[in-house]
């Protein structure tokens, strides 16, 4: 694939994800460098027209997702600020094109953090931990799409919610959570289903971003990855998330 070629797929998947229209699977076969390059450039795009990096989020956290998708390693995508919502705030469900929700932890990064690190390592250099939402929306119609095709769409990273933050010394070990629709439950999990533990989450975005030449930077947030499978939504409702010994966060979605 020549780089003319990467550019076209990066316009036409910023384009998708701006006007929350969908677009076909992409039609060529393309390797997982090729896709993370047309990710980059897609965010470029965005960086031009005025948003600004704030950090990366983190996927295929699970061991049983991993099997289900054959990879040996987690995918990530970037995170920019016109992304963040604020909790208790709202999203239009016109805005996206397959939108669904997912239960995770956020860390914020207090000092510069990249390569192959210990646990130890990562979290000396983090300020503080947080309960958050990813929304994650596919762009590509029908939800059908391939490995690269979703690291290309920027890992089906969207948008996300982040709640109080709360001291790094906190334990995330098998922390229970509850993901609400309107008060009902729709799915109960615990922080061990990422990666046995978050910290490990974090240990390999130091890893990835420095494979990528880039590196995790103070005021940076890291999303660790989903605890439970995503929910779709629907417009009307309010999301809440709860998890132990962190807290809520939530936000609705308007028709």
């Amino acid at each position: 694939m020549t780089a003319i070629d990467i550019e076209a797929l990066a316009a036409r998947l910023d384009d998708a994800a701006r006007h929350a229209t969908a677009t076909p699977q992409l039609e060529q076969a393309i390797s997982l460098e090729q896709a993370y390059a047309i990710q980059r450039l897609s965010i470029e795009r965005r960086l031009r027209r005025g948003e600004r990096r704030i950090g990366i989020k983190m996927g295929f956290t699970s061991r049983a997702k991993m099997v289900q998708m054959g990879v040996s390693d987690m995918i990530w995508g970037r995170l920019t600020s016109s992304m963040l919502v604020d909790d208790g705030g709202a999203i239009g469900i016109g805005d996206y094109v397959h939108p669904r929700v997912e239960p995770e932890v956020a860390f914020l990064v207090g000092r510069p953090l990249a390569g192959a690190v210990t646990a130890p390592q990562a979290l000396a250099a983090i300020d503080a931990v947080a309960p958050a939402l990813e929304i994650i929306d596919s762009r590509y119609e029908d939800f059908r799409f391939s490995l690269t095709d979703v690291v290309a769409d920027n890992s089906s990273s969207s948008g996300f919610v982040v709640g109080p933050w709360r001291s790094p010394a906190t334990d995330l070990d098998n922390l229970g959570l509850v993901l609400d629709f309107d008060g009902r439950p729709q799915a109960f999990g615990s922080t061990a289903a990422i990666l046995g533990h978050p910290l490990r989450s974090l240990v390999a975005a130091a890893r990835v971003v420095a494979e990528a030449g880039e590196s995790l930077q103070p005021g940076d947030i890291v999303l660790a990855g989903g605890a439970t499978a995503a929910c779709a939504l629907r417009p009307g409702i309010h999301v809440s998330l709860e998890v132990a010994s962190l807290g809520r966060c939530g936000f609705h979605v308007e028709g």
